[in-house]
């Protein structure tokens, strides 16, 4: 093999594993971009829903006690204005089940919010629940309560999903690191190896012959160097020696 096969092929090798190491680190990257996507098109959705839910709810609440003070038109703007609030938000997360338990708990919340809003349906002006407290806080603020309940637990549920995607994500960032580190060190470690065999096959019969050379110009000593290798520093060796072996001859011929 010859001296210019061999640096290429070292340069190749060097190359080679430095492209693996970046494909590797960017597919990590890529792969860590899609799962943060993923927390916003489903985890964080859910959760923005279901905090819509809950201010819907509070708003029904803060009609309710409205009605309860006999304000009848603001109570039912209020209250008709919530409750398409809270469908809305609901039907959007229906449509959003992505993890386990996701769809048992909106059944939850469904059924509970129906029961809440039998109670709130009613009339509530000019009949016994005006101003009745003990009703409010017995039945409907107890009712109330249960769907928030409801909601903070998807709510629960959505951000512990997302606390385990984003622990995942800060392991799969270590991984997309380490490629790069392993390409550095495999890079250092090759670095030298070929330094040692740069040295051991080039560099040092080279200084070898250079130092022959002088020798038998000096005081004619032969031309006697062994080269391990059958490449151009060999062809180079002999052609040192057939020369020096030339102006020999000569010499004891004259």
């Amino acid at each position: 093999m010859g001296l210019r096969i061999k640096i290429l092929s070292g340069f190749l090798l060097l190359s080679l594993m430095l492209l693996i190491a970046g494909l590797w680190s960017i597919n990590e990257l890529k792969s860590i971009g899609s799962s943060v996507q993923r927390i916003l098109d489903e985890n964080y959705k859910s959760i923005y829903a279901a905090k819509l839910m809950k201010e819907a709810l509070e708003r029904e609440d803060s009609a309710v006690l409205l009605l309860m003070l006999g304000k009848w038109e603001e109570g039912r703007q209020i209250l008709k204005s919530a409750d398409s609030m809270f469908v809305h938000n609901f039907s959007f997360a229906k449509k959003n089940v992505t993890i386990p338990g996701e769809q048992e708990q909106l059944n939850t919340i469904e059924n509970k919010y129906r029961s809440y809003k039998k109670l709130w349906e009613r009339p509530i002006v000019d009949t016994n629940r005006e101003g009745n407290l003990q009703w409010y806080f017995q039945q409907l603020h107890d009712s109330f309560m249960d769907v928030k309940e409801a909601v903070n637990d998807l709510i629960d549920l959505n951000d512990k999903m997302m606390y385990q995607t984003a622990s995942e994500l800060k392991n799969r960032s270590n991984r997309a690191i380490m490629p790069g580190i392993i390409a550095i060190l495999a890079a250092l470690i090759f670095t030298f190896i070929f330094n040692y065999l740069v040295n051991y096959y080039m560099v040092s019969p080279i200084i070898r012959m250079t130092e022959r050379v002088k020798k038998f110009i000096e005081k004619r000593t032969p031309f006697d160097i062994e080269v391990e290798t059958n490449d151009e520093i060999a062809h180079l060796a002999e052609a040192i020696y057939n020369l020096c072996e030339s102006v020999r001859s000569r010499e004891e011929e004259q």
